[in-house]
């Protein structure tokens, strides 16, 4: 079974809490948060005290925070407080200290990813792969919601399917970007297992329909 993160970066901003209630009553398992500095990447997203309001008001709900920011190591532990399940880094924003950010992040409690961005070759997080709960391949360049699917991605995807079986490792295999119902089974094909889906999810027709059938890939 293929999960469903749902990015609320594509949500109604006035009402998060009803737009995660919707998203998970429709299937999804996850709330896909993203934080952007306006450094690493030029837009700028919301911080920790939306999320700990968040968790406030759906509690029940796994929240998976993305870190698009230059110093994650630093921000993590507020991020943690505020209720993140999962906190994902850019390997591009702490080339000399990928190490060091996963013990910062474990540190935490909360379960650690990692992400790369489409210009970079997935056998730059081959030696972290038995440290990591997750591994993020970007389905466009970050920064942005609602762009189109790059299709390099699928088969990045399957590079670090591949060498995760050779390991004997199960980490989430996630893309982010571009994902929707017809990018999205290619994604699941090449061994994607936890899909994130923004103005997709938010602008179906039937929400529940596309969740069930990401599901089902």
């Amino acid at each position: 079974m293929t999960e469903l993160s749902v990015s609320i970066l594509s949500a109604d901003l006035a009402d998060l809490g009803a737009e995660c209630r919707r998203a998970m009553a429709c299937g999804a398992t996850m709330v896909h948060y993203d934080v952007m500095d306006g450094h690493f990447v030029p837009n700028i997203t919301y911080g920790a005290p939306v999320l700990k309001c968040l968790k406030k008001a759906v509690p029940e709900m796994v929240y998976d925070v993305h870190l698009m920011i230059s110093e994650p190591a630093r921000y993590a532990p507020d991020f943690a407080s505020a209720g993140a399940d999962f906190i994902t880094f850019h390997y591009e924003a702490v080339p000399g200290a990928v190490e060091q950010t996963i013990v910062s992040i474990r540190e935490t409690g909360c379960r650690v990813g990692m992400s790369i961005n489409p210009s970079t070759s997935p056998q730059a997080i081959f030696p972290y792969l038995d440290k990591l709960d997750l591994v993020l391949v970007m389905g466009v360049n970050p920064g942005f919601g609602g762009q189109t699917f790059i299709p390099s991605t699928v088969r990045r995807v399957a590079e670090v399917k591949a060498e995760c079986d050779r390991r004997g490792l199960s980490p989430y295999i996630q893309v982010d970007g571009g994902v929707n119902a017809v990018t999205g089974p290619r994604c699941a094909a090449a061994g994607a297992n936890l899909l994130v889906m923004g103005s997709a999810f938010f602008g179906a027709q039937d929400p529940a329909a596309l969740a069930k059938t990401i599901r089902e890939l």
